[in-house]
């Protein structure tokens, strides 16, 4: 099937009642005939009949054969990091997302996990950095927020040749227009809270994988640790996977319209974007990525400081100022500040993330008012700085 009929029709009709919105089980404990003799539900820690519909789902649309539902994607994250013991290192990409940064750096570095970064968008960079201690090679494509993007299946060969699994957080694309189990990678893991789910109303992380192995320890780490998403939020994100298919169209509409805009745009230094053939990896980006290159756009101004880009994410009235990404809402998020803000600056400059990057998730709204929001922003930006030039000069002749 066609993903968009298969995001549909792999949520199944209640069998108990013939439901076709999957019921809210909303139980923590479920009645045994005798003791543990059940119909597959204990209780819902362990699992939970909502939970499994979402599980199942997320799977499937991967080409998985296990799923797994978290209460946030950093809990997906740190469970997928509990599969390492002391002494094991990481291979990650140098533009991490700033929570797993995080977790990596001032959590798990405590227990004897060491992680290194590297450009993964150049696959003699991995080759190079790989020793026997890597147990992961960890990628984001694209990433966040400079879009970077790494050949999946040339990287996941590198990996599976030196003895390590190829874990891929494809939240940016999602399964929608990129399978990275297909490619060749061992664990997907997604921010479920962004495109899957789809309406900023719910936090929810997922991971999927396609070895029983695998699988049977990931679900002992889902169980033991406990960070399980409600039967709730699990609705919730089955309701939003099943418009993903039309909502991913829009937003990776807009957002090359928007990319193409802002490259004619006198303040911008910088357009990030795979769906541009301007883009270093664009030829990568459309191997992999099946009829769309997702709905978020990055972009440097030409005066590049915190304080420049601080000032034009306040002045957007359709780009709300916030946090997250990949919602029917378009947002405008100022990295340095913000999602990246616990990465080290020097670290995060040297990633590639300047001061003053901006990023831009675009929803589903009119592409054209979305473009004129900008060109209003930086109008008003104009404004604001020859007010402050003026000003300043005002002072130094009273001096």
């Amino acid at each position: 099937m066609h993903f968009e009929t298969q995001a549909i029709h792999a949520v199944p009709v209640d069998k108990l009642t013939g439901a076709v919105s999957t019921p809210i089980y909303q139980t923590s404990t479920f009645e045994q005939q005798a003791p543990g003799v059940h119909k597959g539900f204990d209780y819902s820690r362990t699992n939970n009949p909502t939970r499994k519909v979402l599980e199942d789902l997320i799977a499937e649309l991967e080409g998985g054969t296990h799923g797994f539902a978290f209460a946030s994607g950093l809990a997906a994250i740190d469970a997928v990091i509990k599969l390492l013991s002391a002494g094991d290192e990481v291979l990650a990409v140098d533009d991490i997302y700033g929570g797993t940064f995080r977790i990596y750096s001032h959590i798990y570095s405590r227990f004897g996990i060491n992680i290194r970064y590297t450009d993964t968008t150049d696959i003699i960079n991995v080759v190079d950095n790989l020793t026997s201690k890597v147990k992961f090679v960890w990628i984001e494509t694209p990433t966040n927020p400079t879009l970077k993007i790494s050949d999946i299946a040339e990287i996941a060969k590198a990996a599976h040749a030196n003895g390590s699994l190829l874990v891929v957080d494809n939240t940016f694309t999602s399964p929608a227009l990129q399978n990275p189990l297909k490619l060749g990678a061992d664990i997907v893991i997604h921010s479920a809270t962004k495109y899957l789910a789809g309406h900023s109303d719910v936090i929810a992380g997922l991971a999927a994988v396609n070895d029983a192995e695998l699988a049977e320890r990931l679900k002992f780490i889902q169980n033991s640790s406990g960070g399980i998403l409600s039967p709730f939020d699990s609705w919730l994100t089955i309701r939003g996977i099943e418009t993903l298919s039309l909502r991913i169209q829009k937003h990776s509409e807009n957002a090359l319209s928007v990319a193409r805009y802002l490259e004619t745009a006198r303040h911008v230094d910088k357009v990030f974007y795979p769906g541009l053939a301007s883009h270093k990896n664009h030829e990568a980006a459309a191997r992999q990525q099946n009829g769309g290159f997702g709905g978020v756009v990055s972009f440097t101004l030409k005066n590049d400081t915190v304080e420049a880009a601080s000032k034009f994410t306040q002045l957007t009235e359709l780009f709300k100022l916030a946090e997250s990404l990949g919602g029917v809402k378009s947002l405008i998020c100022h990295p340095a500040q913000m999602t990246h803000k616990s990465i080290p600056a020097d670290k995060r400059r040297e990633a590639g993330i300047s001061d003053s990057l901006i990023r831009l998730s675009c929803g589903i709204e009119n592409s054209d008012d979305l473009i004129n929001d900008l060109k209003l922003a930086f109008g008003r930006l104009d404004f604001i700085l020859a007010n402050e030039f003026a000003a300043n000069n005002s002072k130094a002749v009273v001096k």
